[in-house]
């Protein structure tokens, strides 16, 4: 017995670890690549429309990645999958060109999401009923950390020279060594699909689609054209990497106590709270804080607004899981995936061409999508009432990144 819990300590440890350190890579990634477009003189729509590249490249990996894991197992399609993320850094540096930055970008994301997909099918299969729930929001809670991580990596190197490259590029590289080197036994599929009705799912549950897809609208511009807005603020490479690490950190922070509240109350009620938490903060950000005022005040509001759009996508999730039946989770947390990547690809797009337009075209969009939100939820509220309480206590934390919770449901066919 002590011997499998070692085993299964050595397993989780190893896929924990090789997830950080992606996410990590990623992170930095992302923030490097809006501040290194901006040196090269792209305008905020193109670099608004590199992020959009990468959460498509999420969803259609998500979706397709399934195949490619079944057919070659989880180990080889891991390590393939990872060499060419590891990669594609490295082609931002030899293309200066937006469109080439979107299709290497896109790519990105079809690998990442097949590397996720592979770290959470395997922990999905070595958890048990009772441990599910803990591990997947230990895997969740590691990704926000990672992420905090790699956006303060930005100030150790020059953004506009060739080592930040280089440097995520080794991060992912070494990210495969825990998994590809682990004598655990890789979970294997039974091919057995979810089907994924999204009109279904609408009638199920109308709030729990609108609010993903406004979940991946904000988060997705917030993380693409946040440092371009940290920095119109005024703030350096330094001040920029605090401030999108603070944004994470109050995710971080406050995922926890919003699932909690979420446990207790309508989940409904916990959503169009942190949506007017969430625009009142900007609003505040963006009309009462001056430039030259002190940027630990910046810093705080950016955290309390990231304290409430990061975990309101695992509360959307929970929401959802109230509404439908036991078997049916799998199908609806695959086309959960499928509308907030779609807002995902969505958000930095508007967003990127309305801070072109005007300086505060990142806060109306988000402030827009957030209003939005809690407007459809009151409305919601008065139309249905409150799903059973058959699942509550059943919040989990989501990764930053959300992808299919399970194999099946990167497998699963849309209608």
């Amino acid at each position: 017995m002590q011997t499998t819990q070692r085993g299964a300590l050595a397993t989780l440890t190893a896929l924990l670890l090789g997830f950080g350190l992606m996410q990590m890579g990623n992170t930095f990634q992302g923030t490097l690549l809006s501040i290194r477009g901006g040196i090269e003189g792209f305008s905020p729509a193109q670099i608004g429309a590199v992020g959009a590249g990468f959460w498509a490249g999420i969803v259609i990996g998500s979706l397709r990645c399934g195949k490619v894991i079944e057919s070659v197992g989880h180990i080889r399609a891991f390590v393939a999958l990872g060499a060419i993320a590891a990669t594609a850094p490295l082609l931002h540096l030899l293309v200066l060109n937006p469109i080439a930055w979107i299709v290497a970008r896109a790519l990105t994301g079809f690998c990442f999401a097949g590397l996720f997909i592979v770290v959470e099918s395997w922990l999905n299969s070595s958890a048990t009923e009772q441990t599910r729930g803990k591990i997947l929001s230990i895997y969740g809670m590691t990704g926000l950390l990672a992420g905090i991580v790699g956006q303060l990596l930005l100030p150790t190197t020059n953004p506009s020279g060739f080592r930040p490259f280089c440097i995520i590029t080794i991060i992912i590289a070494v990210a495969l060594v825990p998994t590809a080197l682990t004598r655990a036994v890789a979970p294997t599929s039974e091919g057995k699909g979810a089907r994924i009705n999204l009109r279904s799912l609408f009638r199920q549950s109308p709030f729990g689609l609108v609010a993903a897809f406004l979940c991946g609208v904000t988060t997705s511009s917030f993380f693409s054209l946040g440092p371009i807005f940290a920095q119109q603020r005024g703030l350096d490479t330094v001040g920029v990497a605090i401030f999108m690490a603070c944004g994470t950190l109050g995710g971080f922070l406050f995922t926890w106590p919003l699932g909690w509240l979420s446990d207790r109350l309508d989940r409904r009620l916990a959503i169009i709270g942190a949506a007017i938490i969430a625009s009142a903060t900007l609003l505040t950000i963006v009309a009462l804080v001056p430039d030259e005022a002190p940027r630990w005040i910046l810093y705080l509001c950016v955290a309390i607004f990231g304290g409430t759009i990061v975990p309101t996508y695992s509360v959307v999730m929970a929401h959802v899981n109230d509404s439908v039946g036991e078997g049916e989770f799998v199908a609806a947390s695959g086309g959960l995936l499928i509308v907030q990547g779609a807002g995902a690809v969505f958000g930095p797009i508007v967003a990127g061409f309305a801070m072109s337009a005007w300086d505060r075209g990142l806060s109306v969009t988000l402030i827009t999508a957030q209003l939005l939100m809690a407007a459809f939820g009151i409305y919601r509220l008065r139309r249905r009432a409150a799903p059973p309480e058959k699942h509550k206590g059943s919040f989990i934390v989501e990764p930053a990144v959300p992808v299919a919770t399970t194999f099946e449901a990167a497998q699963s066919r849309v209608s």
